[in-house]
Order: C-alpha cells, then sequence, then structure tokens
C-alpha cells in the first residue's frame, strides 16, 4: 500500500489521480484533516482503500509490513501562518516522526518542501545546495528546517529511509485547490475574480524597474508536480532507485502573474480585462519578486516527461476543470 499524507489536499489528490489513472493502482491510503467544508469533494473521484485522520496515523502503521512508500504532501501550506508552535508541530515534527518510521521499516519516503525556503532568490534557486538560503516567513522556514535536518541525518550516518527525496514544489496551480482559499493559485483566483467582476485585480510593481503585474513566478501544473512524484515511487520500486536528495519541481522558466491571468481570461475565451491594486501591508517585505527553478538536478537523473506550458497548462485547468459543473480531478 501506497500512503499519502496531504491525499485530499490539491498536489495530494492529483498524485492520487495519477495512481489511479495513470498506474492502475487503488492501494492507497489517504491521511488528512479536512477542514473546509467542500474539501472532501477532491476524493470524490479517487479510488483508495482508507482514510485515516493525520492523528491516527503513527499508530495505525505500528507493526505494518505492506506499506510500500510514504508520500509525505500534508503540511500547513499557509505563507501566512503566524503560529510558529503550530508550524513547529505539523511541518516538522510529524515530518520527523514519519522519517523516522520509514528509516525504521525500510520505506521509502517523500516528501513536500518548498519554493518558499528560497526568500528573496537572492541565493538563486539552485537544489544544488540549500547553504545560506533565508526565507521570508514561518512557513519556508519550517521545510527549510526539516530539509536541513534530513540531510544532517545522511551526514551524520544517522537512519534513513532507503529512497527518500524533498521536493520543493515552486508556484503550483490547478484543479482541486479550491478550498484553499486565500492561498489558492491566482490561476483559480482569477477565474473567480473575472467571472464574477469582469475584471482581475493584480499587485501593482512596488518595487524599482518591476511593472505593474510583472512580478514574476515559475508556475507548474499540479498534474506535472504529481508526475514526478510517480517517477520517484515507481523508481523506488525498481531495480535503480533515483539518487536520494532535494529536487526542484518548476518548470525552469519564469512567467509573470500578468501572464497567467491573460490566459486564463483567453481560455475563457473573453477579453482579458486588469485592474491594478495596492499590495496589502502583510505581505510587504515578506513577498518573493521573482522565482525560476533550476532543473537540471532533476534532469540529470533521467527525468524526461515534458512539463505543460503556461498557456497549455490553464487552458487544461480551464477548460476541463473550472467551467465544468463538476469542477473536481
Amino acid at each position: 500500500m501506497i500512503v499519502i499524507t496531504g491525499g485530499a489536499g490539491m498536489i495530494g489528490s492529483i498524485i492520487a489521480w495519477h495512481l489511479n489513472t495513470r498506474l492502475n493502482r487503488d492501494d492507497i491510503v489517504i491521511v488528512d484533516r479536512i477542514t473546509h467544508e467542500e474539501q472532501w469533494q477532491n476524493l470524490a473521484h479517487r479510488h483508495y482503500a482508507h482514510y485515516l485522520d493525520k492523528d491516527q496515523l503513527m499508530d495505525w502503521l505500528q507493526g505494518r509490513n505492506d506499506i510500500e512508500a510514504i508520500i509525505h504532501m500534508g503540511a500547513i501550506s499557509a505563507t501566512t501562518e503566524r503560529d510558529f508552535n503550530k508550524l513547529v508541530t505539523t511541518n516538522i515534527q510529524y515530518s520527523q516522526n514519519l522519517w523516522n518510521w520509514c528509516a525504521d521499516n525500510k520505506v521509502p519516503f517523500f516528501y513536500a518542501s518548498s519554493a518558499a525556503t528560497y526568500g528573496d532568490g537572492s541565493q538563486g534557486y539552485d537544489d544544488a545546495s540549500i547553504d545560506n538560503l533565508r526565507p521570508l516567513n514561518g512557513y519556508g522556514y519550517s521545510k527549510h528546517f526539516f530539509d536541513q535536518w534530513a540531510l544532517r541525518q545522511v551526514r551524520n550516518n544517522l537512519p534513513v529511509p532507503p529512497s527518500w527525496a524533498g521536493f520543493k514544489f515552486f508556484n503550483v496551480y490547478g484543479p482541486n485547490e479550491y478550498h484553499k482559499e486565500r492561498m489558492a493559485s491566482v490561476a483559480f483566483h482569477t477565474f473567480r475574480q473575472f467571472s464574477e467582476t469582469g475584471t482581475m485585480k493584480l499587485f501593482k510593481g512596488t518595487r524599482a524597474g518591476v511593472e505593474d503585474g510583472m512580478q514574476m513566478r515559475d508556475f507548474v501544473y499540479v498534474k506535472d508536480a504529481a508526475s514526478v512524484v510517480s517517477f520517484f515511487l515507481e523508481s523506488a520500486a525498481g531495480n535503480k532507485p533515483a539518487p536520494n536528495g532535494i529536487y526542484n519541481i518548476g518548470t525552469g522558466k519564469a512567467r509573470s502573474f500578468k501572464d497567467l491571468a491573460t490566459a486564463v481570461m483567453t481560455g475563457m475565451a473573453r477579453e482579458p480585462h486588469i485592474t491594478f491594486i495596492d499590495m496589502p501591508q502583510d505581505l510587504q517585505g515578506k513577498y518573493q519578486y521573482f522565482t525560476e527553478a533550476t532543473m537540471s538536478k532533476l534532469a540529470g537523473i533521467g527525468y524526461r516527461q515534458p512539463f505543460h506550458s503556461l498557456e497549455d497548462g490553464v487552458r487544461d485547468y480551464v477548460q476541463n476543470y473550472l467551467i465544468k459543473e463538476d469542477k473536481y480531478c
């Protein structure tokens, strides 16, 4: 069986979709704690063996010898979370407990890190080294702490899972993100706002040299993110597992929020219209103006599946999900 924590979240549920539809696997254990009243719909089309609350997982794992891998996507993912004690408990200690269980039981472990660990980008976006990174918020720091802890386990010859990888997801967008509210992608917010008001609000260029709406991100379609995770899962089950380590998951090509919003509105077959607004006070000084994943490490281990272009990913998202009566994947 394959355990997916955060399995009712966007990335977790699309990983389950990939296992169901691409690998014909339904021996899946979904672990989560659903707090949004509509989030259960992320699981409505999935086939899986068990659902567990996140606090049930460690007890459930005791004595089991039928776990093929743990895919750990569960976390507090809000970049605006201010309660650092909650971040420590959920994003660090829970992850450490799962890592240790996998190490003790010789089970592959794959977990979600984040591009938020790169901070303002002054140290670049290269997954070859995570030294000297300075995240801009507590969420990013909690992910960076666990990355550092995992690498320290390796350096100190402490127990590690037989196969493991941490995934620095860049700006993931796509179906099943609807429960994330403010933390949902700008693609989803564009569709909703433009449908309701006829315009999309984007931030003004508050930094010198940055024009309105031209803050840049490496936008990656959630189906591509799931494909990379599946590659590592299948590799771990084969004769030549992928090298352990931390990997970026992005396209390697930064695009502007203006490009993204325009692609959404074009996908809706309507004339784009954008309004520029001031950046909220709580984001000032904690905002990434540019992200672009260095992808040579993933390519270097043999991952060859092409990533959707921004336009192709947005088109699939809008036309096959957002405009449908049932928008869930």
